[in-house]
């Protein structure tokens, strides 16, 4: 969430940005609602001001009669207000955060900008298979048994698969502990104000799940909705809703490890085989709360970016760094990266398939969960917000079954992997 006063300030400035990032948000009518709300704000305020002043005397007659009309008009006019200040936040959720200068502008993905490629591409001797065909001769991923079990994109993992997909994770978590991470398991189950906070609510509500028997209190009415979580981000975010912190304690670091569940409604069709685009899967992300400025905000988007480079680089695998345009960057994002893994089979996707994504949000998350702390000389401010992924599995499953494929048909597993996992090579049962 934006602050008011600098939207006033910069009307021309947010609805450059709001065009750039194909925001729905009307910056004009916006700022109408506003006023409204700010002159219903202080005409209600007179109003209770002049009826409390009135109410101190003994009245007459004529005077409750005048204080009754008086009464009747403050009611009238809250319910006025009331209406106006759920449009007025509604239309805040939906304001988009600033972009840094360095953000190509453009409506979509095709105005992203590689910033950089690293690691050496495979040269195959023979026809590489994709990773659908690797899975089922090495009997590591059953798609069709998935679907029949779980509907539309479900699958399951077998065996090697199953090793590599826990070590992945187990590799991840140990990292992070490493860089000094505080760790957490985090609810999958979440309450609304959690996805309202971290920006995944309204406009991506499309792409969450909602629990359709969240169960009955005792008084047989149904309970507040419910939903499944698609990143840890959130839920390490709510952690620290409407507290305030200490400047020294910051910043803070958390990595939170969880199941993760994603609709993809909007994306039928999209990437449609194999385990690119599923609807559950496992994730470790990272995130920080430091202070509010800029320059240190910057500094841990490179430093988490690293980590998840760090992660690739132990892997061996091949990837490049990519900078979001304006349009494919999300609402609430000051800048980001995303870090695409070169999957062989890819194709259509220039042979890159997205496996992490690193975002500085500034205080857009923190206003509207009301993170703050107190500076060292008293005065409280909101902090800055990052979050970047260590590993999402089986994703990353495509590029290291397609990357270490042999001409024999097996796979070998990454070295750095082989100690969890018990073995070096997978080779057909």
């Amino acid at each position: 969430m934006m602050d008011i006063k600098f939207i006033r300030e910069n009307k021309d400035l947010m609805k450059e940005v709001a065009k750039n990032k194909n925001s729905k948000v009307d910056i004009d009518h916006l700022l109408e609602v506003d006023e409204t709300r700010r002159n219903l704000i202080s005409e209600v305020e007179n109003l209770k001001a002049e009826l409390n002043k009135r109410s101190k005397t003994k009245p007459g007659p004529e005077e409750i009669a005048a204080l009754k009309e008086l009464s009747g008009k403050i009611k009238e006019m809250d319910a006025k207000l009331s209406d106006v200040e759920n449009e007025y936040h509604g239309m805040m959720l939906l304001v988009p955060n600033i972009y840094s200068a360095d953000t190509p502008v453009g409506s979509d993905d095709a105005a992203n900008k590689e910033i950089s490629r690293h690691g050496k591409l495979p040269k195959f001797k023979f026809e590489p298979k994709d990773h659908i065909t690797l899975g089922k001769e090495l009997d590591l991923i059953d798609l069709e048994a998935g679907a029949k079990t779980s509907g539309y994109r479900g699958y399951y993992l077998k065996n090697e698969a199953v090793l590599m997909h826990f070590a992945l994770l187990w590799l991840a978590i140990n990292k992070m502990k490493k860089y000094g991470f505080e760790l957490m398991t985090t609810p999958t189950l979440l309450r609304e104000f959690a996805l309202v906070g971290s920006g995944h609510f309204p406009e991506g509500k499309d792409e969450v799940y909602q629990i359709g028997n969240p169960g009955r209190l005792s008084d047989g009415s149904t309970k507040e909705e419910t939903f499944l979580a698609g990143t840890s981000e959130p839920a390490l975010l709510a952690y620290f809703v409407d507290k305030t912190l200490e400047e020294k304690d910051l910043p803070v670091k958390v990595c939170g490890f969880s199941p993760c569940y994603r609709s993809e409604i909007g994306s039928y069709g999209k990437d449609a085989k194999g385990l690119y685009r599923i609807h559950e899967f496992m994730k470790v992300e990272q995130v920080v709360l430091c202070k509010n400025n800029l320059e240190e905000s910057l500094e841990w988007l490179e430093k988490m970016r690293g980590i998840a480079e760090e992660m690739l680089q132990d892997l061996g695998l091949p990837y490049r760094v990519v900078q979001l345009s304006t349009g494919d960057m999300g609402t609430g994002k000051y800048k980001m990266y995303d870090i695409e893994t070169y999957m062989p089979s890819m194709a259509s996707k220039n042979f890159y398939g997205e496996t992490h994504s690193d975002s500085n949000l500034t205080d857009w998350q923190a206003r509207r969960l009301n993170i703050k702390y107190k500076n060292k000389d008293g005065k409280t401010e909101l902090v800055y917000t990052l979050n970047n992924t260590v590993i999402a599995t089986p994703r990353i499953l495509i590029a290291i079954l397609e990357n270490y494929q042999q001409k024999d048909g097996s796979v070998k597993i990454p070295k750095v992997l082989q100690k969890y996992c018990g073995v070096k090579v997978i080779k057909k049962k």
